[in-house]
Formats: structure tokens, C-alpha cells, sequence
């Protein structure tokens, strides 16, 4: 009897691999000799949920902006997945010390960057092996395997390269199936990095995934990436420098993986780095963001990416392959779920231990400033279940961040107050330290990104606990407008009141706006107040049934006046009253401008504003007559001093001359400066003479003298210039380099002035700091009858910086 049941015990998992198609045999391809489909992929992994519905559950979590499928595949041994609400549930007892968990959670993640698509296709193969021949690992490991987070980027990549790619495959490097053009895959469909979304959840696949990543907050989570060409392996441990609230365990179980991970490419000959290059600081990276949320969170790339194609030849001769890509991911991945299975123990008492208190300096963060700020910076926070309360009448002391000292904060029922005691306490800490600690300054990203500068709040970061009470719920009626009015007036402050303004072009409603403050009914109101007129709108149908659907959507407070007749200030007849006029906006695209930095625009446009934008890509920008548009955008890129040529140059400045604005940014900037006609000059810097005859290596480290790694500073604005309604005295910027621009003679809307060229948050280097002292962050030039807008530094960076976006739509609707 125990002879048979001995064969049977070995004999069923052979029909079970038996019964379960391969990649390869479902497909009808070898996997790797084809890049597969995002269709072919989510078929797959139905196929495998239907064939193993007791180890297997598979959901859709969501859809990406180009309607694909979005899928997150949990696997485990059958008795796990009968208790699997039960583990999941056990397993968060954690964050509050409590719970006896026996069980560890892995998430491996795969093609964030759609041209980096090798891992996909190692998805499948890893998927296959952990449901045969590695089955094993499940007995005590919960594996979450979303296949593809970023299908949209990852399906335009597929389909160059099936259009563009040699039969058979073409292993020169100048061939064309090795160059992506201006588009590549690697973004998504409004060109953002999805690898750079995980903290600011800006677009809608991050905030999809974040909902299903909350649910769990597995032990370990693991970004398949994919580097260059000629790069070997990278794996974990990660490089300098770690944010200061990494653990120490967080950083030797990334060795402990690294060495297993080493065990067996050295086994096979395959050549790998670590420490080096990706390092753990940046908050919105797929490896430092579990992180901060208890796990240990790594990066794996391997050599390839776009350029690869099936197969090319490298820099030393040899031929790198889509199999030999699939491959090491298959192996790392596998590796890192074996390392798991044998530390099940040690990762749930760590688990529990990073979610004890630490005791960190700061208490409390308290941040007042404009309920529209407030409210979006909640939202926010939600997504991420951060905890918070609103403030009581109470004066808060401790760090000022607008100062960069020691000072006070009036607390109120409209403050937040986010404590630092609650179970999120380390990514409260990341997100809104005023300053992050550097351990090295050569980073792989930006050094700061505390969000009270990003919203462009006032904010006391405080080492008490600063008690609060319930946020009091907005039981505002938005619809009680009177009908009949004279006008209705609306402020201008915020994003809030930017999509309600877009809102209401969009209907046709003729809208004017305050270039003066102005009293009137007793209340006073600040440059760029919205003034809507019943006399203006006077034939649009449905007009009060308009304004209080806009009002109610956006949750924007109206007051209604019987009179244009102001009691200080300019009347609504005034020619200091403008209207704003329903705009025909165009954007450049193509090879002059950045796909990121391009992305950001559409974004906003479709995302946030929600107002029509027509793109006019670089290739016939000649022939387009721009008598068509209002407006013309033109991105930060690296390619204008060859676009612009004498015959663009004259097309757009004659096109401005007669009343066009033109709204250029950065790089942008610097191919027209050379111009006489635009107002704005480069700053002239003393270069360094001297000959500098330190080795190579340190050589190479003094070039951060001349870098600003995304870092914060103090601005001055001039409010009084449309191009800043709607802010106070001040703005934090971030800067991302260290370009400068002179002041402009009039039209300086946001500088450096004297002195501010020290960061108050992040790091910028001796030399960088130098040449930006006392220079341009926006400006603006009347040009003939036409505006120029200058944006030096990027107010619509990754879509986070909320503090910048008004800038953007000033420039759109209050530049007249």
C-alpha cells in the first residue's frame, strides 16, 4: 500500500505538466523567437486560470487608456489558495505587530517600460515553471505576477518591431528593426514613465495597480527591467545612496538574494553586476517604494531593451538573443521566489518589525494653505492610506518649510495634520521629510520631492504629535447659485478653478477675468477673480443649468452680484476686465522636443484640464498654417537648434508679431535666444581656466559640481504679472539643471533673486549654483501683438508637481 501511494504521489504531478501547455505550445511559437502580443499574453494567462483554477486566480484589475487589459495572476499551492483572504489577512496583522503569519508574499512585476519587453515574455515561462517543475516553491509562498504593467507601450513596441523587423531577424545593429523612432515603447500613452508614477499615481495604470499593491504589500517585489545593449546583468544589492530609513535587513536580504541570484549565472557563465548605478532614494520607483511599504524592493535588468530586437550583435562581437534575455529573467525570477521559500520565518518577523515605531524626529506635519491644494493633497493620500486628520485652533512650532528655520503655524479646522504614529509612518517620513539625507550625491534621480513644496503649501514639519480630530465632510450646496444675477463671480487659485474655467469654454460660455483686485457686495477679490456675466451669455440656452453643473463638478463656491459697479477697483466694463476667449491651443511634437516632457503636456490638456489640444508633429510643421491657432506650445526637447531653422524661426515669430502666443519651454528656449527679436539671454558665466589634472576617477566625480539633481528653491514672484494670479510672494520650484536665463526687463513673473541660489531641499553642485544665481524661472515678452511665455524650469514635472500647474494655465487663459 505505501509502495502504490508512493507512485501515485510521483506520478500526478507528471499528468499535471503533461496536461499544462507551455508558452511555447499554447503560443505555437518558441517562445523568444517571437515577441508575443498583449492579446496573446492575457490569453495565455486566462489559459492557465482556467486549466489551474485551484492554484491559480487571475483578475482583470483594470484598463489602460487604450482599453487593454490589465491583469494580476496569484498562484500558490491549493491549500493556500483555499485560505487565501485568511493569508492575505494574517499576513497584514504585521503592520500592527500582531498575527502569527507562516506564509511570504512575492509580487514580481514585469514591463514597466513597454520597449523592455523581454520580460513579459519571461512571465510566461516563470508562470509555467511554478505551477510544474518548481511547483514546490507554493507549499509556502503566495506569488503575484502582473505580466505586463505597462501593455500600451509594450504592444506599440511589438508592433514596430514585427512591422519593421528582417525575416529572418537582422543582428546588425544599423539595421532598422534597431531603431525606435521619436515614439518608442517604453512610455505610456501620454509618454509618461510608468517607473516614475508609483508615489504621485498620476496616471491611470499606477492607480489601478496601487489598489491591488495595498491589498498585500508583499515581502518582496521585484521590477524586471531591461538596460542597455552592452550592459551585462544587474541585480540586486542596489547601489548608494539608500534613503536613511532602509533597514538594515532591507539591505542585507538584498545581498542574500544577489548572492543566489550569482550562484547560479556564475554556474552558467553569465556575465552581472551590483552595487552600482540604481540606487534607493527616489521615492516612485518600483524597487524604493515597496520598500518604503515594508518590503525589500529591487530592480533587475538585463541588457537589451529596444534596441535588441530578436537578436543583435554587441560591442565585442558577441550575439545577445530574445531567449538569452528570457533566460536570466526566468532564472532571477525563479531565484528570487526560492530565496522566499527558504526565509519564510525571517521575513514575517521583519515585516512586523518595520511597521514598529521608529521613533523618527518629526511628529506631525501640519500644512495650511488653500482648500483646493488641501483637498487634492488628500486625495493623494488616500490612494496611498495615509492616515490624517484635519487641525484644531491651536500655534504649531517646529521646522517652517517656506522659511527653512524654526518657526510657528496657526492650526485650524482647515489644517492637515498627518501624524508620523500610524501604520504608512516611514512613507509619510519619505514623502514629506523637508529634507532627504544624502549619503552620496551622485543619484540616479532627483534628490527632493517633499510634497508641501509640490503642493505649494505652508507647512511645520513638528517633533510632538500634534493632535487633530475627524476631517469634517464639505456639505456644501455648489448648485445654490441665484438665477438672474448680474454676474456671478468665481476665484482663481487653483487647478479647481482651472477645469472649472475649461469647463465652461467648453460650453460656450463667454467668461472675463480681474486684472485688479476689487471690493464689491464687502468682500474682496484678487487678480484674475472669473467674472461670468448673465448679459454676456445672454444667447446661450440652458445658461444657469451650465454654470451650476460646472459648479457642482468642480466644487466650485460661486457669489452672485446684482451689480458690475465695484466699490474699489475697476468695474466689469473696464478695459482692466479681459475676456478669455475660447482657444484654438496646438503643441509641437516630434523629434525637437522630449516624449516625457511632451507627454506631460497632452497629459494635462486631456487629463487634468480637460480642454481640446491639437498636436502638429515636427514633420509637416512647415505646412501648417498657424492663423489656425491662438497658442503654440513648444516642449522642452534637445533638437530646436536644428528644427528651427531662419524659415521656422521667421514662420513663428511673424505668426506672434500678429497676435499669437507662444508658449516656449526650456530647450525650447535655447534654440530661440540667439534671436534678437525674443527678449530672453542667456546668463553669461566665467568659465574656469585653470587645467585640472586629477585622475580620471575623481575627474568624473567633479562633474557634479556642475549639476542640480533635482532640487528645490526659493522664488520670488511678481504676482502682479498675469503669468502669477493666483499665487502669493513665493514659489518652490525644482530644478532639474542648471540652465539659466537673465532677467527679463519687464515681464519677470518668477526669479531667483539675490542669494536664493542655495537649495532648500536636494542637491546642487558648487558651479551649478553659481551659474543660476539671480536668473529667469518664467517671464513673459509682448511681442508685436503677440506674447512670448518662458518656462526655464518645468511646472508640469511628471505631473506631480501640483504647485506649478496654475503657472501653465495663466499662460494659457490670463496672458492677454
Amino acid at each position: 500500500m505505501k509502495t502504490k501511494l508512493h507512485f501515485l504521489i510521483l506520478v500526478l504531478p507528471c499528468i499535471a505538466i503533461a496536461q499544462l501547455k507551455s508558452p511555447s505550445e499554447f503560443l505555437g511559437y518558441e517562445l523568444g523567437t517571437q515577441f508575443t502580443r498583449h492579446h496573446q499574453v492575457v490569453d495565455y494567462y486566462e489559459y492557465l486560470a482556467q486549466a489551474e483554477p485551484q492554484r491559480m486566480n487571475l483578475i482583470e484589475y483594470g484598463k489602460t487608456n487604450e482599453r487593454r487589459s490589465l491583469l494580476l495572476a496569484t498562484i500558490s499551492s491549493k491549500s493556500n489558495m483555499d485560505n487565501l483572504e485568511q493569508i492575505r489577512l494574517e499576513h497584514l496583522k504585521g503592520m500592527k505587530g500582531e498575527g502569527a503569519p507562516k506564509k511570504a508574499i512575492v509580487w514580481l512585476s514585469y514591463n514597466v517600460h513597454g520597449n523592455e519587453s523581454v520580460s513579459t515574455e519571461a512571465s510566461m515561462q516563470t508562470i509555467y515553471d511554478l505551477l510544474t517543475v518548481k511547483s514546490d516553491y507554493l507549499e509556502d509562498i503566495v506569488v503575484l505576477i502582473d505580466p505586463c504593467i505597462n501593455p500600451d507601450g509594450r504592444d506599440r513596441y511589438v508592433n514596430w518591431y514585427n512591422q519593421y523587423k528582417n525575416s529572418p531577424f537582422q543582428v546588425d545593429p544599423n539595421s532598422k528593426e534597431h531603431r525606435e523612432g521619436w515614439w518608442s515603447g517604453r512610455s505610456n500613452h501620454y509618454m509618461f514613465d510608468l517607473n516614475r508614477d508609483w508615489a504621485w499615481l498620476t496616471q491611470v495604470e499606477s492607480q489601478q495597480r496601487l489598489v491591488q499593491f495595498n491589498k498585500w504589500l508583499p515581502h518582496l517585489h521585484v521590477d524586471f527591467h531591461e538596460q542597455g545593449v552592452d550592459n551585462p546583468y544587474y541585480f540586486a544589492p542596489a547601489a548608494e545612496p539608500f534613503h536613511e530609513v532602509v533597514t538594515n535587513f532591507q539591505r542585507e536580504f538584498q545581498r542574500t538574494i544577489g548572492k543566489n541570484h550569482a550562484k547560479y549565472f556564475d554556474e552558467n557563465g553569465w556575465f552581472y553586476f551590483t552595487k552600482e548605478v540604481f540606487d534607493l532614494l527616489y521615492p516612485s520607483y518600483g524597487d524604493t517604494y515597496p520598500t518604503y511599504n515594508g518590503g525589500v524592493g529591487m530592480t533587475y535588468e538585463q541588457g537589451g531593451s529596444g534596441q535588441a530586437g530578436l537578436g543583435i550583435v554587441t560591442a565585442i562581437g558577441d550575439t545577445l538573443t530574445l531567449k538569452d534575455r528570457i533566460l536570466h529573467h526566468h532564472t532571477t525570477g525563479l531565484s528570487t521566489v526560492e530565496v522566499a521559500s527558504k526565509n519564510i520565518t525571517r521575513l514575517n518577523d521583519e515585516f512586523k518589525n518595520f511597521y514598529a515605531d521608529k521613533g523618527y524626529t518629526y511628529k506631525s506635519y501640519i500644512l495650511n494653505g488653500n482648500p483646493d491644494k488641501i483637498e487634492a493633497l488628500s486625495n493623494l493620500l488616500d490612494k496611498h492610506d495615509i492616515k490624517y486628520n484635519a487641525g484644531i485652533n491651536t500655534t504649531v512650532k517646529g521646522y517652517n518649510y517656506k522659511t527653512a528655520k524654526t518657526g510657528s503655524l496657526k492650526s485650524s479646522g482647515n489644517s492637515l495634520v498627518i501624524p508620523s504614529n500610524q501604520p504608512k509612518s516611514t512613507l509619510v517620513k519619505v514623502l514629506f521629510e523637508p529634507i532627504a539625507k544624502l549619503s552620496d550625491s551622485v543619484t540616479y534621480d532627483i534628490t527632493a520631492w517633499s510634497l508641501p513644496y509640490a503642493y505649494g503649501l505652508d507647512a511645520i514639519a513638528s517633533e510632538t504629535t500634534v493632535n487633530g480630530v475627524g476631517v469634517v465632510q464639505d456639505n456644501t450646496d455648489y448648485s445654490a447659485i441665484a438665477p438672474n444675477s448680474y454676474a456671478y463671480l468665481a476665484d482663481w487659485n487653483s487647478m479647481k478653478d482651472a477645469k472649472f474655467l475649461a469647463e465652461l469654454l467648453r460650453e460656450k460660455i463667454r467668461v472675463r477675468f480681474a486684472h485688479k483686485p476689487f471690493t464689491l457686495d464687502g468682500n474682496a477679490y484678487e487678480r484674475g477673480t472669473l467674472i461670468i456675466t448673465k448679459s454676456d451669455n445672454k444667447n446661450v440656452k440652458d445658461f444657469n443649468v451650465i454654470l451650476k453643473k460646472a459648479a457642482v463638478t468642480h466644487k466650485k463656491k460661486i457669489t452672485a452680484t446684482n451689480t458690475g459697479f465695484v466699490e474699489s477697483g475697476k468695474d466689469f466694463g473696464s478695459s482692466y476686465v479681459d475676456v478669455i476667449q475660447n482657444l484654438n491651443i496646438a503643441v509641437l511634437s516630434g523629434n525637437p522636443t522630449s516624449t516625457l516632457r511632451f507627454g506631460e503636456i497632452w497629459n494635462f490638456f486631456e487629463q487634468q484640464l480637460n480642454y481640446p489640444v491639437s498636436i502638429l508633429d515636427e514633420s509637416y510643421f512647415h505646412k501648417v498654417d498657424l492663423s489656425k491657432y491662438d497658442i503654440l506650445i513648444l516642449p522642452d526637447g534637445r533638437g530646436y537648434n536644428s528644427f528651427l531653422n531662419k524659415h521656422i524661426k521667421q514662420k513663428i515669430k511673424d505668426w506672434v508679431k500678429a497676435g499669437g502666443k507662444l508658449i516656449a519651454m526650456a530647450g525650447a528656449i535655447d534654440g530661440l535666444s540667439s534671436d534678437k527679436d525674443y527678449a530672453i539671454k542667456e546668463k553669461e558665466t566665467k568659465k574656469d581656466s585653470t587645467i585640472n589634472l586629477e585622475s580620471f576617477e575623481v575627474s568624473e566625480r567633479e562633474q557634479i559640481k556642475s549639476a542640480i539633481t533635482g532640487a528645490i528653491f526659493k522664488a520670488t514672484v511678481d504676482n502682479t504679472n498675469p503669468l502669477a494670479y493666483g499665487y502669493s510672494d513665493t514659489y518652490f520650484t525644482l530644478k532639474l539643471g542648471d540652465r539659466s536665463y537673465n532677467y527679463l526687463e519687464n515681464g519677470s513673473a518668477v526669479y531667483l533673486s539675490a542669494g536664493a541660489n542655495e537649495p532648500v531641499s536636494g542637491f546642487a553642485g558648487s558651479e551649478a549654483k553659481k551659474k543660476i544665481a539671480e536668473t529667469l524661472v518664467y517671464g513673459t515678452q509682448r511681442m508685436g501683438k503677440g506674447q512670448v511665455i518662458y518656462m526655464i524650469d518645468n511646472p508640469l514635472f511628471r505631473g506631480f508637481w501640483e504647485n506649478g500647474k496654475l503657472f501653465f494655465a495663466n499662460a494659457l487663459f490670463m496672458v492677454h
